[in-house]
């Protein structure tokens, strides 16, 4: 089992940042249809499932980050 997130859709691919910080092209049809960029995925063999709730705090992470950088200002 292997995380990722989607960096961005290319074609027939999406390009996805492993954990270790590596990209892989993954075939867009093994992706679910209603991901987008930046949702984190689990990769299971050739079943990948979206991880909400990882994407859900990735998000939140980021989004105290860009509050903190703008209430330094």
């Amino acid at each position: 089992m292997k995380r990722a997130i989607i960096d961005r859709f290319e074609e027939e691919f999406a390009v996805c940042e492993l954990e270790d910080g590596t990209c892989e092209d993954i075939d867009i049809h093994l992706i679910p249809e209603d991901a987008k960029e930046g949702d984190s995925i689990i990769i299971c063999g050739d079943c990948i499932t979206l991880d909400m709730e990882a994407t859900r705090q990735r998000r939140e992470r980021i989004n105290k980050l860009m509050e903190d950088m703008w209430d330094e200002e």
